[in-house]
């Protein structure tokens, strides 16, 4: 029996159960505030998984432009009759370059148009959209000139969506960069870029880069629009990056390190991506982390997007679940100067070495870091250690910024019991908890923070998502049934605002040609992007946020099961609203009074209904609202009537007179 058939009867049973308590009103004291709601309540996490950032948000549509794949020439094909051995060579310049060593010598003999060249594949192919233009830039050097180059889009079957023509004029031993553009003729989602070698002479090319012109913001070099919107649309209180466990590496010398992810384009070191090798079934050898997306653009995102930067950084430790390889204690130092450097980088006065670097970026004021994360889903006493060390020198330059701290991989269990222990008498900023579990769990975990102790830690609910199969199954599903038991599962998380702080989704994005982890809260393609329903549950609870808790309960308790339903209520200071959020988890209509005290409602309000019959229904591309929100007027008066159907998650808003 699949999980959806077993849930779908289980709440059929209890329907039945508690066919007597339908009848109770729900009661919400709309004067009384029992906690505060931060500001950064709900957030986006990122991570470059799923291609991500490459071939994902960061827009630039050549893949390998600078031949440093494990393989050189990994995503070009070389063209042409007059290809022949010695005519394109990789060399490399370790010694003068270290960061971006390889580059690609062309010897051309009276070539002439499509004699010798090379084709780039892309990321699983290049979105081409006809009108927009497309902006080639190129990095040379030639002892004297003699070459031209052709630059051409072409589609599947090879037929042209436009071209143009780049003469390189600039001779000596220094690299010069050289710009063309093309504007397209058609759309296509699987098209190829063609570099052709017209002349007599040498050439060598580096940086061989293709951004289209309507990126977010229309940046240069900039990010996907469409992948941006859905996270600006979704009002994010904070954006976790770079992840995950990309922070951690398969190793140490694979772990990120934000410094290299900085400064020019072609200063930036690439790296191999930990999910390239990370689970054979989904096999990407072709996955790595050119960081054009680095800490600059993470910060201009956050910004860009009203967002709370939460960089993460690595405390020493490598994934403990690959290598587990440490750094003794004694040699941390480099690390506790990295995340030192990192609030400099992100605050500091343009004096200053890393406030400098900023500024030169084209950011001179501060992003105004206030949290930071020490390492990611770590544990053991290892990472405690390593934990304590960062804290004491942290806190004694930067005794504000807020410290997110790991509980390592799972919600319960001795793992989890020994490092809230050792965090909390840390007296931890924030506890990172984390939790890929079936819906059932996130259902039965409603009331999950109501005992916590108050006053104390708090809370970051850092990375969960309902699993549909079971975690790291590659048949997991974003399904209604997941979306639902998450809305269930975060009315706790809002009903105990003064424990949790915050809370977000992972993973963020999946390319569907090149995933390796599901679920995931927004597909993409080359062309085309949708939010799953598991999305709109998140937006929903971002968009309605409110700025302080009050009770909601049926018969005199707190709704976390009872009836199927699982309730909370907020308002909004500063637009003067209650705010109910119901859902309502059984396969039968369900009618509830809402009764107000304390506060005089407005006339009308609205009424938001996520829902659907089938708890199997997912978004596609071709239907990429088959579970999305509607809005509609309520009608109020001393009570409410809330008519609810079958699994949906309904929000009230009504103004506060």
């Amino acid at each position: 029996m699949t999980i959806v058939r077993r849930f779908a009867l289980a709440c059929f049973i209890a329907t039945g159960l508690n066919a007597r308590a339908q009848q109770g009103i729900l009661k919400v004291q709309a004067d009384k505030v029992t906690a505060t709601i931060q500001p950064t309540m709900w957030g986006i996490f990122f991570e470059d998984i799923n291609f991500g950032a490459d071939g994902g948000l960061y827009a630039e549509l050549v893949k390998n432009r600078s031949f440093e794949f494990t393989k050189p020439l990994m995503g070009w094909t070389k063209e042409g009759h007059k290809v022949v051995e010695g005519s394109m060579l990789i060399l490399n310049r370790k010694a003068e370059d270290p960061n971006n060593p390889r580059f690609l010598r062309v010897t051309a003999d009276h070539e002439g148009p499509g004699d010798l060249g090379l084709v780039n594949e892309g990321f699983r192919g290049m979105g081409i959209k006809k009108g927009v233009r497309y902006f080639f830039s190129i990095l040379y050097r030639q002892p004297q000139t003699g070459i031209t180059l052709h630059i051409g889009l072409k589609d599947a079957k090879g037929n042209s969506l436009g071209d143009t023509v780049l003469v390189p004029t600039e001779t000596g031993e220094q690299w010069h960069k050289a710009t063309a553009t093309i504007t397209a003729t058609a759309t296509e989602p699987k098209a190829s870029m063609t570099l052709g070698f017209e002349g007599d002479g040498r050439i060598d090319v580096d940086m061989i880069s293709l951004f289209p012109g309507d990126t977010w913001r229309n940046r240069p070099g900039g990010l996907r629009a469409d992948m941006v919107q859905w996270l600006a649309d979704m009002k994010p209180g904070f954006i976790r990056f770079p992840g995950g466990c990309i922070v951690e590496g398969m190793d140490l010398n694979n772990r990120y390190q934000w410094k290299k992810t900085v400064g020019p384009v072609e200063d930036r070191q690439f790296e191999i991506n930990r999910w390239n090798v990370e689970f054979p079934r989904r096999s990407t050898p072709d996955y790595f982390q050119s960081h054009g997306l680095g800490f600059f653009e993470y910060f201009q995102l956050a910004e860009d997007i009203g967002a709370q930067p939460l960089p993460i950084l690595n405390c020493g430790m490598a994934c403990q679940f690959n290598t587990a390889e440490l750094v003794p204690l004694d040699q941390e130092d480099p690390y506790i100067q990295d995340a030192l450097d990192l609030v400099e980088f992100a605050n500091g006065d343009t004096t200053t070495r890393w406030g400098k670097l900023r500024a030169s970026m084209g950011h001179p004021a501060s992003f105004h870091l206030q949290m930071m994360g020490v390492g990611n889903e770590n544990w053991g006493p290892q990472y405690v250690e390593r934990l304590q060390e960062f804290t004491k020198a942290i806190k004694a330059r930067y005794p504000d910024l807020k410290l997110v701290n790991s509980s390592g991989t799972d919600p319960d269990g001795a793992r989890f019991d020994y490092l809230n222990g050792e965090l909390r008498s840390m007296h931890a900023d924030l506890i990172d908890e984390h939790y890929y579990r079936n819906p059932e769990w996130f259902f039965a975990n409603a009331r999950r923070y109501d005992g916590y102790p108050r006053g104390s830690s708090h809370i970051f609910a850092g990375e969960y998502a309902a699993q549909s199969d079971h975690t790291v199954s590659p048949e997991n599903k974003n399904c209604w049934l997941t979306a639902l038991s998450e809305a269930a599962f975060m009315t706790g998380l809002e009903r105990n605002a003064d424990v949790v702080s915050m809370a977000s989704y992972a993973p963020l994005f999946a390319n569907a040609d090149a995933w390796q982890w599901t679920p995931d809260l927004i597909w993409v393609n080359n062309l085309q992007s949708y939010g799953t329903p598991d999305y709109y549950v998140q937006q929903l609870f971002s968009l309605n946020k409110g700025t302080g808790v009050v009770p909601l309960t049926l018969d005199g308790h707190t709704v976390a099961g009872q009836d199927s339903l699982y309730a909370t209520a907020c308002v909004d200071d500063a637009t003067h609203d209650l705010i109910i959020k119901v859902v309502n988890a059984s396969g039968q209509p369900a009618v509830k009074t809402i009764a107000v005290e304390g506060r005089k409602l407005g006339k009308t309000g609205t009424l938001t209904v996520l829902q659907n019959n089938d708890l199997g229904a997912v978004n596609t591309f071709d239907q990429p609202r088959q579970v999305a929100p509607h809005t509609t007027t309520l009608q109020t008066g001393k009570t409410i009537s809330l008519a609810m159907e079958p699994y949906s998650f309904n929000i009230i808003r009504i103004p506060l007179r």
